[in-house]
C-alpha cells in the first residue's frame, strides 16, 4: 500500500518554512512511534521544524498520533493532572510532585503524568521511585491505585513505548525539539483537568492552542522567573482555558498572603534529597517549599473545579485560589498529604508483588 506522505516532500515543506497540516503532522509523528523513521529522517525533521517554529496545528497532529499508539489505560478521565514542561534549568524541588500528592489528600482524583529528570537531578518519576512509589506496576495496577487511592502516576516511558525509537537522536542532538512540548500534552488517560507549568515563554500559545483545539480545561502557568510553576519568587502570568475561551491573568503571591521567596530557598538535588524534603513538607514543616507547594496544588484544584463547572470562569481567579489554597493548606496540615503518600506507596507495593 502506498504510503500518503513520503519525507523529501514534508521536509521540503519545512525547509521552506511552510506548515504542516495536522493530517501530515500526524502521519510523521506515527512512522516515528513506529520506528519506521530512520535517525536521518528525524533528526532531519526535528531541525528543520524547529527552525521553521512549531504551530498549533502540527502540535494536535503529533500529540493524536502519540495518543493513538499510547497502551491503553482503563481509567475515567475526570481525573487531574499536574505538570510542567521543565526546561527552567533551576534544579529546583518537584514541586509539581509534591503538588498532586495534597490536590490528591484534597479529595481530587488525580493521574499524573511523568517521566524520568531530563533538565534537573530529579524528575517526578525519580522522586516517587525514592519515596517508595512502586512504578514498575502493569496499566491495570495504576488503574486499580487510582481507584483505591485517588492519586495514580502514568510513567511515560511505559505508556509511550514509541519514545524510545526518538531518544537517541533527542540525546545525540543535545537542543530541545518538539517532545518537549508534547509530554504534558500526552498523558494517556487524557485527563480533563490539568494543571500545566511552562518554562519557556513561547511555548505558552502552543499549549494553550492544543487546549483550545480539543475543548479541555486547563490552567497554564509561568513564573516571570523562568519557573515552570506559579512561582513565588515574583509575579507569575497564568491562562485559563475553559470551552474554547482563554482568560489570562496576572498572580503576585503576596495578594494570597504569601511572602516572597528566594530561588535559592526552593532547590532541589539528587531524588533521594528531594524525597526527605517532600517528607518534611508532609510532615508540618513551614516555609518556601512548603509555600509553593500549596500554591500548586491550588491551582490544580481550581482546574479540576472548572472541569467540573464552567461557569467557575466567571468568578475572580484570586477568590477562587484563595479557597483552593486553604484546602490545599488543611490537606497539609490535618496530615491528609503525609497519609495519602503513605498510602500510595503501600498500594502500589501491594499490586506489584501480586
Amino acid at each position: 500500500m502506498a504510503e500518503l506522505y513520503r519525507w523529501p516532500d514534508l521536509l521540503t515543506t519545512l525547509l521552506e518554512r511552510r506548515d504542516l497540516s495536522v493530517s501530515e503532522s500526524a502521519w510523521a509523528m506515527r512512522q516515528v512511534m513506529q520506528g519506521a523513521a530512520t535517525p536521518s529522517q528525524l533528526s532531519g525533521f526535528l531541525i528543520a521544524l524547529r527552525a521553521k517554529g512549531e504551530t498549533v496545528d502540527e502540535i494536535v497532529g503529533f500529540r493524536d498520533a502519540i495518543l493513538e499508539a499510547a497502551v491503553p489505560l482503563p481509567v475515567d478521565p475526570n481525573v487531574l493532572d499536574i505538570v510542567g514542561t521543565g526546561g527552567d534549568r533551576f534544579g529546583t524541588v518537584n514541586v509539581s510532585t509534591m503538588a498532586a500528592v495534597v490536590a490528591a489528600a484534597s479529595g481530587v482524583p488525580v493521574l499524573k503524568h511523568g517521566n524520568k529528570a531530563a533538565s534537573s537531578s530529579s524528575g517526578s518519576s525519580d522522586v516517587l521511585a525514592a519515596l517508595g512509589v512502586d512504578l514498575t506496576i502493569s496499566p491495570e495496577a495504576v488503574a486499580a491505585s487510582l481507584d483505591r487511592t485517588g492519586i495514580a502516576f502514568a510513567f511515560a516511558s511505559a505508556f509511550h513505548p514509541g519514545f524510545r525509537h526518538a531518544g537517541p537522536t533527542r540525546a545525540e542532538l543535545g537542543v530541545p525539539t518538539v517532545f518537549n512540548i508534547l509530554g504534558p500534552l500526552c498523558n494517556p488517560a487524557r485527563a480533563e483537568a490539568n494543571a500545566v507549568g511552562v518554562a519557556i515563554l513561547d511555548r505558552v500559545p502552543l499549549i494553550t492552542g492544543v487546549f483550545r483545539t480539543r475543548g479541555a480545561t486547563a490552567l497554564v502557568f509561568r513564573g516571570d522567573d523562568g519557573l515552570d510553576e506559579l512561582t513565588t519568587t515574583g509575579h507569575s502570568r497564568l491562562w485559563e482555558i475553559s470551552r474554547g475561551d482563554v482568560h489570562e491573568h496576572d498572580l503576585d503571591p503576596r495578594d494570597l498572603g504569601i511572602p516572597l521567596a528566594d530561588i535559592d530557598d526552593l532547590l532541589g538535588g539528587e531524588p533521594a534529597h528531594n524525597a526527605t524534603i517532600v517528607r518534611r513538607v508532609f510532615a508540618g514543616e513551614r516555609g518556601a517549599v512548603r509555600d509553593i507547594v500549596v500554591l500548586n496544588a491550588a491551582a490544580g484544584l481550581v482546574a479540576f473545579q472548572l472541569a467540573q463547572d464552567a461557569t467557575q470562569v466567571q468568578r475572580p481567579i484570586l477568590e477562587r485560589l484563595a479557597e483552593a489554597q486553604d484546602a490545599a493548606a488543611a490537606a497539609i496540615d490535618g496530615g491528609a498529604a503525609e497519609a495519602k503518600l503513605e498510602e500510595w506507596v503501600a498500594v502500589t507495593q501491594e499490586l506489584a508483588s501480586a
